[in-house]
């Protein structure tokens, strides 16, 4: 113990990189401001190396700039102005608008105030007159630009999307809004909140993760009545100005149910046709937004990195004034997205980007947009945090271990070609698969381990070098069973032959699904679905041997003697289906991928025990038998079943459970044949499979007979009674092709596996 502690304080190379390592990662661990900044401005290079990408054509920009306020007058705009623009952009067919302007005051262009003063005048005069009224009622109506722009917002075509912003704390205004307007405002804009959650695994509550608001300012409640589409246009920049992320949850109001989306999001719903969207959270935070089979990754915080595409103008940009007066080529915004906002300097909505320090903040919403169509997201990772410790260890490692072996010239040289190597690993997986790690860190550690033992070396002049001995571990599986650790000199080599039940299935189609799905979901999925099959298996007295990707092995009758192994294979096998039935119900409500699984079931002498090597070794079962059953496993998709059992297994269960005879078989790499049957049932079969069952075999025979008509009227009776028995359809198409090409004489219709 003293000569550890000892170790630990002593000065030499391996300590100097310990304490270097110790010191990064306590940096890390602790955010130092200064670090973080020099970070975020490495993520912005990254953008910058990167270069431009071309954006989705759907999204095009319909922009306030110096053009249009030097023809259209100064702003703000009389409303009816306005709302000329919505009708001319609908009568173009673009499937939506949206403003990023708000309508929170009424329009002060309006003279309506006039009109009402002078109709109060007139009423005060006794002065009335028919007509007079009625040129005063139709004025009122025309003056109220309000009302116009509404009744534009209304009627148009196009799907609009109003924008409105949060007040996101109380000590930053000047005044202090009153509980009633909070609550109107909530009552405007609770049309347009997340209805729906799922919540992983159990429900948490979102303020503790996402931002809160104070109040928000809503607009008008007859622009709220016009369309319910409305979402905030709050942006959050990180702490040296520059917005990076995008907020897709803001919580206002004393209820954590209250949560809103941005103008962006409900920009690309409206574009999808409204989708169903569920805000996805577990009880570490948010983790995206579900938006039809669209799935769109958050932090925690339930903030979206914007994956921005270029700088300013990246998007096409069409000033206000050329779409009032009819400049643009007819069709320029049909079935676009229209984002109205300003980018003229003088009314200022710009923002600093990475691409930028002047960028219009209506071009952010594009982008959001745009990497929500195009399904482009940057990733932080949760691994991204375990990537980032195991780099600064390792780089620090790296540079500890191999530079005291070094010489000074190719020290640097070695140091050098790291850092060039971590750069360009973070700028390959930013550039490739838009996944940010950290660059500053890891570098940092490098560094700095470079520095302390260039400069312990140069003052102890190079004294001789400490080799640093590896220790070799023993790992043993946690599969090996209870009677293994009652028993430790069992812990070896060696097995025993034995009559056991071996049972296979596997995930059908998995590669496919799996290139459908997230890692995320996929490893959630894989997960829920291993842990209910293995449930089984255990209820049912089997061995987990051990998981393959998605399929799984398991044993009966090992290491724990069971007389009745085959029959609580084939009860585990029945119950796995029935189990995974209700997993595919929930998950279709939930709107998750269904499962389809194959499962094979042998009886037979194996050889069990601890297999493998004298540094490792597992406890598993081996042999011909096993090898059958795996064979049956892959089968099912040949005679489109989920459970096949071989004449073996059947020979032992075929009292209790209801089989199928369904073939003979010669597997690959044997000479005999073997007959395989489908599993059905553990209970008596209703009359009608019962009599399904023997028209199957009269069918059987009839093909093993060469009978192709015959057999062909059997299979397909069996086809409309039972649509279960999967056989019949394959039975069916091996009969016509048999009696358009016959086969040999010596044909005895025993089917050949060329497969495993």
């Amino acid at each position: 113990m003293k000569r550890r502690i000892r170790f630990f304080f002593s000065v030499n190379s391996g300590t100097l990189t310990l304490w270097t390592i110790l010191f990064v990662i306590g940096l890390f661990v602790a955010h130092i401001p200064i670090l973080e900044l020099i970070e975020l401005k490495s993520y912005d290079l990254r953008f910058l190396s990167r270069g431009r990408i071309e954006p989705s054509p759907a999204i095009v920009l319909g922009v306030i700039d110096e053009k249009s306020l030097d023809r259209e007058g100064r702003w703000p705009w009389p409303r009816s102005k306005l709302a000329k623009l919505v009708d001319i952009i609908s009568s173009e067919r673009a499937k939506v608008i949206a403003f990023d302007i708000g309508f929170f005051e009424p329009d002060k262009h309006s003279y309506l105030n006039f009109l009402e003063t002078l109709e109060r005048k007139l009423i005060e005069l006794d002065i009335r007159h028919p007509l007079l009224s009625e040129v005063i009622n139709e004025g009122k109506i025309e003056a109220d630009q309000d009302l116009v722009l509404a009744k534009a917002i209304s009627n148009s075509k196009a799907s609009v999307v109003l924008g409105y912003f949060f007040h996101m704390e109380e000590q930053t205004l000047d005044y202090r809004i009153s509980q009633e307007v909070i609550q109107k405002n909530m009552a405007q804009i609770r049309a347009s909140s997340y209805k729906s959650r799922i919540f992983t695994p159990s429900q948490v509550n979102m303020s503790l993760f996402v931002k809160k608001a104070y109040a928000p300012e809503a607009n008008l409640e007859i622009y709220a009545k016009a369309t319910e589409a409305a979402g905030f246009f709050n942006m959050d920049p990180d702490l040296d100005g520059v917005v990076r992320w995008m907020p897709l949850i803001i919580q206002c109001g004393e209820d954590s149910q209250d949560i809103f989306p941005p103008l962006s999001l409900l920009c690309a719903w409206d574009y999808l046709d409204r989708p169903q969207m569920l805000v996805r959270s577990a009880q570490w935070g948010i983790m995206g937004i579900h938006m039809g089979e669209r799935f769109i990754p958050t932090a925690e915080n339930g903030k979206m990195l914007i994956n921005y595409l270029g700088p300013e103008k990246t998007f096409p940009h069409y000033s206000i004034t050329d779409i009032l007066h009819g400049n643009l080529p007819k069709g320029t915004l049909r079935d676009k997205i229209v984002l109205l906002g300003a980018t003229a300097t003088a009314i200022y909505d710009l923002r600093n980007t990475p691409f930028s320090p002047v960028y219009p903040g209506l071009e952010i919403h594009a982008t959001v947009v745009d990497n929500i169509l195009k399904q482009s997201f940057l990733h932080k990772p949760q691994w991204a945090k375990i990537y980032d410790l195991l780099a600064i260890i390792c780089l620090g490692v790296l540079v500890g271990v191999v530079l005291p072996r070094l010489g000074a010239i190719k020290g640097l040289a070695f140091a050098s070609a790291l850092f060039i190597s971590h750069f360009l690993v973070a700028r390959w997986l930013f550039t490739t698969w838009s996944i940010w790690i950290n660059m500053v860190y890891p570098l940092m550690a490098l560094t700095l381990s470079y520095t302390s033992l260039t400069v312990y070396r140069y003052i102890t002049e190079e004294r001789e070098r400490k080799r640093i001995k590896g220790a070799f571990s023993y790992y043993v599986s946690s599969s090996v069973v209870n009677e293994m650790l009652k028993y430790p000199e069992r812990l070896k080599l060696g097995g025993e032959k034995k009559d056991l039940s071996i049972l296979f299935s596997d995930i059908r189609g998995f590669t496919t699904i799996s290139e459908s799905l997230g890692p995320e979901e996929l490893v959630h999925l894989i997960n829920e679905y291993l842990t209910v099959m293995t449930d089984v298996v255990f209820k049912y007295g089997g061995t987990l041997d051990k998981y393959m990707g998605d399929a799984i092995m398991a044993i009966y009758g090992a290491p724990l003697d069971q007389e009745d192994h085959p029959f609580r294979a084939c009860h585990s096998a029945l119950e796995m289906m029935d189990k995974l039935k209700d997993l595919n119900e929930r998950w279709l409500r939930e709107g998750k991928t269904p499962l389809d699984i194959g499962i094979g079931i042998n009886t037979g002498m194996m050889m069990v025990g601890n297999m493998g090597s004298v540094q490792r070794f597992d406890y598993t079962v081996m042999g011909d038998a096993v090898n059958l059953g795996s064979r049956l496993e892959g089968a099912n998709k040949n005679y489109k079943t989920h459970i096949l059992i071989s004449e073996f297994t059947y020979e032992r269960v075929k009292e209790e459970f209801v089989c199928l005879e369904v073939d003979s078989v010669q597997v690959k790499g044997k000479t005999q044949p073997v007959k395989i049957y489908q599993l059905l049932g553990c209970e008596e079969a209703p009359d009608t499979r019962r009599q399904a069952i023997f028209l199957f075999l009269e069918g059987l025979n009839a093909y093993k007979s060469q009978r192709w008509d015959e057999a062909v009227r059997s299979f397909q009776a069996v086809m409309k009674m039972d649509p279960e028995l999967g056989p019949a359809e394959v039975y069916l198409q091996r009969c016509r092709y048999y009696k358009v090409n016959p086969p040999k004489s010596a044909w005895n219709g025993i089917f050949t596996m060329k497969s495993k």
